[in-house]
C-alpha cells in the first residue's frame, strides 16, 4: 500500500510540530501544524514556508493546543486550507484563546517593528504578521470535535481515535487506522506524552496496537524529580526567598498546564495552613482565560480531583491571590516594596509579560527565579539557565544577580522511563517503524538506546522535510 510521512517540523529540534500523511487514496492528512520557536531569526522564516501546498491538504488532526502543535494552524487556513480541523473539545476551547493570543502578539509586534524601521528611516523588510486575528476567527470554524476513545472516519477508509496523552488539557495521542485494497496499516502519534504522577489530569492511557508510531523525544534521555516532593519543594523556595531573605520569586510558567498546576499546587499549601501569607500573583490575561477553560472541563481532570472540587470548588483560587488582567497593574508589581510570588508567561521567557518581571527583578540578590518547565534550544530561558552574570534585555545589560532555581518535577512531559512506559502497552514484534520527533538529537539518541533494548526495532530520526515510505 502506498503511504508515506514527512516531517515537516519536530524533526532534530522541539518546535514546530508538522507531520503530513499521503494516504492510499491519495488523500493528504496534516498531524498538527505548529509554529517553530526559539531559533531566533531563523524561526520566521520556517514559519513562513510549510514545505507543502496547505490547499493540497485534505484534513487536520491536532494532538493538542500548545503553539508549537497548532501555532501555524490560521497561516495555513490564510494559504488556502479549507478542510476540516479534528480535535478534542478541551483543544478547541484552548485554541481559540491561544491563537488569539498568538496573532494579538504578532500584529503588535510587527506594528512596533513598522514603526521603529519608519524612525530609523528604513523600509520594513517583512510581508506582514504570520496571521492575523481574523486569520483565527476563520480557522476556528473549521474545528471539528471528537471524544476521547470514539473511533470517527475522517476521511475515505482513514479511522481517527483520540486516546488521552494526559499532557494538558484535552491533549491526545492520535491513532490512525488507514484501510487500502492491500490491507490495513495503523499509525499512532503521539502529540507530546504527559506524567504518571498524581497531580492534575489522569495518567496517559494505553493506545491500541499500531504498525508505525511517531514518538515525541523531549526527555528522551533524563529522569525527572520525584514528582511526590514537589511541594515540599516548592514550599522551601518560598520560605527561603520569601520569608527569610524578602524578595519576591519569580516563576514563569506557560499559560496552560503548567500556570494550573502551580495554582493548585499553592492552593492545596494554603488549605492546609503551610503557605506563608505572601502576595500571589498570577500575571497573564491568557493564563486567567485558560483557567477557566479547566474550571470548564473539570470532568477531564483525575477522579480523586473531581471529588476534591465537591470540597473545595475553586481548586486554582484562594485568599491571597490576585489575577491581573491591566498593564498598568502588572507594572505596579515591579516597583512594590515586600515580598511575593508572581507567575507568569511566556514559560521560555521570550515573549509576555514575564520579560518586564525578569528585567526588574533579575538585579535584587533577595529575588530568584523559579524555572519549571522546559526551555527549548536558543531560547532566553535556555540562556538565563546557564546562570550568565548579565543578560541582554531591552537594550540593557542586566546583571543577574537573583539566584536561578529550577523544578523539572513540574515538567508535563513524560521522561525517558515514562515514556518507556507509554510505549510498553504494545508488542514491539508488531511494530514495523518508531520515529523519534520533538527532541534535540542527544535526547533521540538516548530514546532510541532505551527503545531498543525494550525491543523496539527499525527506529529512525528523520531530518526536517525527510519524506518516509511506511
Amino acid at each position: 500500500m502506498s503511504l508515506s510521512i514527512t516531517f515537516h517540523g519536530a524533526a532534530r529540534m522541539v518546535t514546530g510540530s508538522k507531520h503530513l500523511l499521503e494516504l492510499p487514496g491519495g488523500q493528504r492528512l496534516l498531524l498538527d501544524c505548529g509554529m517553530f520557536q526559539g531559533e531566533g531569526p531563523a524561526s520566521d522564516a520556517l514559519n513562513r514556508r510549510f514545505g507543502f501546498d496547505p490547499k493540497s491538504i485534505d484534513a487536520l488532526v491536532l494532538s493538542h493546543a500548545h503553539i508549537d502543535h497548532s501555532g501555524l494552524i490560521p497561516r495555513l487556513v490564510a494559504e488556502g486550507f479549507q478542510g476540516p480541523i479534528y480535535a478534542t473539545e478541551a483543544t478547541r476551547d484552548l485554541c481559540e484563546i491561544l491563537l488569539a493570543d498568538s496573532a494579538f502578539i504578532q500584529e503588535n509586534d510587527y506594528r512596533y517593528d513598522a514603526k521603529r524601521a519608519k524612525k530609523q528611516g528604513q523600509a520594513m523588510t517583512e510581508i506582514g504578521p504570520l496571521y492575523t486575528t481574523a486569520d483565527v476567527d476563520a480557522a476556528m470554524q473549521l474545528f471539528r470535535m471528537v471524544p476521547y476513545d470514539t473511533p470517527t472516519e475522517i476521511l475515505p477508509g482513514t479511522t481517527l481515535a483520540f486516546i488521552d496523552a494526559g499532557h494538558i488539557l484535552g491533549s491526545a495521542s492520535v491513532h490512525l487506522t488507514v484501510a487500502s485494497r492491500e490491507g490495513v496499516r495503523r499509525i499512532t502519534f503521539s502529540g507530546d506524552v504527559g506524567r504518571y504522577v498524581d497531580r492534575l489530569l489522569p495518567d496517559p492511557k494505553a493506545f491500541p496496537q499500531a504498525d508505525v508510531i511517531i514518538c515525541e523525544s523531549t526527555y528522551g534521555n533524563r529522569d525527572h524529580q520525584e514528582a511526590s516532593a514537589s511541594a515540599m519543594e516548592l514550599l522551601g523556595h518560598v520560605q527561603r526567598v520569601c520569608v527569610q531573605q524578602q524578595g519576591r520569586l519569580i516563576i514563569p510558567a506557560f499559560s496552560v498546564g503548567r500556570t494550573q498546576e502551580l495554582l493548585y499546587q499553592f492552593n492545596h499549601l494554603f488549605n492546609s495552613g503551610q503557605l506563608p501569607r505572601v502576595p500571589v500573583f498570577v500575571d497573564s490575561p491568557l493564563s486567567i482565560n485558560a483557567t477557566g477553560i479547566y474550571r470548564k472541563h473539570a470532568r477531564l481532570l483525575q477522579a480523586d480531583i473531581r471529588q476534591e472540587l465537591e470540597r473545595d470548588p475553586d481548586l486554582f483560587g484562594f485568599p491571597g491571590v490576585e489575577f491581573i488582567r491591566e498593564a498598568a497593574r502588572s507594572k505596579e508589581l515591579n516597583t512594590r516594596k515586600g515580598p511575593s510570588i508572581t507567575i507568569a508567561a511566556s514559560g521560555m521567557m521570550d515573549a509576555g509579560r514575564i520579560r518586564h518581571h525578569l528585567f526588574h527583578g533579575l538585579r535584587d540578590a533577595r529575588n530568584a527565579v523559579l524555572v519549571v518547565g522546559f526551555c527549548g534550544p536558543g531560547t532566553f530561558g535556555e540562556r538565563l539557565l546557564q546562570r550568565p552574570d548579565t543578560v541582554h534585555m531591552y537594550g540593557e545589560e542586566v546583571p543577574v544577580n537573583a539566584a536561578i532555581l529550577t523544578m523539572e518535577s513540574y515538567s508535563a512531559h513524560a521522561d525517558r522511563n515514562e515514556l518507556l512506559r507509554w510505549i510498553s502497552c504494545q508488542d514491539p514484534s508488531l511494530v514495523k517503524q518508531v520515529f523519534l520527533v520533538h527532541g534535540d538529537m542527544q535526547a533521540m539518541e538516548g530514546l532510541k538506546e532505551r527503545y531498543s533494548d525494550a525491543g523496539f526495532r527499525h527506529i529512525e530520526m528523520p531530518r526536517q522535510g525527510q519524506r518516509c515510505q511506511v
